[in-house]
């Protein structure tokens, strides 16, 4: 029998199908807000300032082309009534032919990918322009960023039933698996040396584990399977899940030679209730390790946030329910982010060096007062789209 992830939320920890009911109007209620004017793209950010009196307001600021991509792509799974109740009008594939449409102007690689992703989910006539076009940014041999090279398989996973991209799928799957250092579980950066400093290389972000391990999974479940594929993406999560703090915290830094943190902070909404259930159940449905407990863990985290509950004084929902946002993350507020940097290099020198100190002097109590499209896009991809 096949059950919608909600459903089995409610069978496995019915307390948090509550939560994710509630995020998910959230998210419906907030992303109409996001739209620009004239509905053809989303903010970048929705920014919220508190009044003396103690009132919100929110500002739009910029406009995110991969945004509104990760949008389309969690918008689809909604009835086409509320897709349109989203997207001014428009259903989501509708919204994502204005993305395809604007792809010649287009020279992000990512951005590039995740319109060709939704293009092929939503069933678009012209997936095989948009195929071209990231063919065109993606060139041969150059090293690209983890999450975008990510990006590049999923779409080519998605592409596969209806468009001829085999030769280019296996070499953007190969691609992924030899980006790994040694024999490590997680990922790096960059798929290769070139776009980032000596000192850095060594430093990968939750983001550069999530989506490969997603991608990787996707690329077994599109065809006749791939073990080599899934079992990367089994090791990645195995050693994210492993690693997930105990107040349910996926950690944001990583050393991928060594697979262990370096810095831990900031801790984001979107990765808690969208980024690692959108991963994880995506592999669970390729046929690999069911993360639940862990899943259910990091969702908790968005109303029971052990940083904030430290310190009474600082305390303040992640969700408002009534501005249709969630806050974007907790965070130290280190000028410059000076822990990551400074742990980070040290990691270099010495893999083992904590630097524990800087704990006690840059607490993690701050909230960013941010909410961005895609932060909503995922969650709708996670909750709404998976089935078991």
């Amino acid at each position: 029998m096949t059950i919608t992830r909600l459903a089995a939320l409610g069978r496995d920890e019915p307390s948090l199908l509550a939560l994710a009911q509630r995020l998910l109007a959230v998210a419906e209620s907030g992303l109409p807000r996001m739209l620009l004017p004239g509905g053809e793209a989303f903010a970048f950010t929705m920014a919220g300032r508190r009044a003396p009196g103690g009132s919100w307001t929110l500002e739009r600021r910029g406009t995110s082309t991969r945004y509104a991509a990760i949008t389309a792509l969690g918008v689809r799974f909604l009835p086409e009534d509320r897709q349109r109740a989203v997207l001014a009008g428009r259903t989501a594939e509708e919204f994502t032919g204005l993305l395809v449409e604007s792809l010649p102007a287009v020279t992000n690689l990512g951005d590039a990918a995740l319109i060709a992703w939704a293009a092929a989910e939503t069933g678009h006539p012209k997936l095989s322009d948009a195929l071209a076009r990231v063919d065109a940014l993606d060139e041969e041999g150059r090293p690209q960023y983890t999450v975008e090279a990510a990006w590049v398989l999923s779409a080519l996973a998605a592409a596969r039933n209806t468009v001829d991209v085999e030769g280019r799928f296996s070499a953007a799957r190969d691609r992924l698996l030899r980006a790994r250092i040694g024999d490590g579980p997680l990922f790096p950066h960059a798929t290769g040396p070139g776009l980032l400093p000596w000192y850095r290389a060594h430093v990968s972000c939750f983001a550069d584990q999530t989506y490969p391990l997603q991608a990787l999974a996707r690329a077994h479940a599109s065809g006749d399977g791939d073990p080599e594929a899934l079992a990367a993406a089994e090791a990645c999560a195995a050693r994210i899940c492993a690693l997930q703090g105990d107040g349910g915290q996926w950690w944001w830094h990583y050393d991928a030679r060594t697979g262990g943190v370096v810095e831990g902070y900031p801790v984001y909404s979107v990765h808690q209730h969208a980024m690692a259930p959108t991963a994880l159940f995506d592999l669970a449905d390729a046929g690999g390790t069911d993360f639940g407990a862990a899943i259910r863990k990091g969702l908790g985290w968005m109303t029971d946030v052990p940083e904030l509950a430290a310190r009474p004084e600082r305390r303040e929902p992640m969700i408002l329910d009534d501005l249709g946002v969630t806050w974007r993350k907790v965070h130290r507020g280190d000028p410059r982010k000076a822990v990551r940097a400074a742990r980070g290099l040290g990691a270099r020198v010495s893999p083992k060096l904590r630097l524990t100190p800087l704990d006690r002097v840059y607490r993690p109590v701050s909230v960013d007062r941010e909410c961005r499209p895609y932060e909503f896009g995922w969650m709708l991809y996670a909750w709404e789209g998976s089935r078991i």
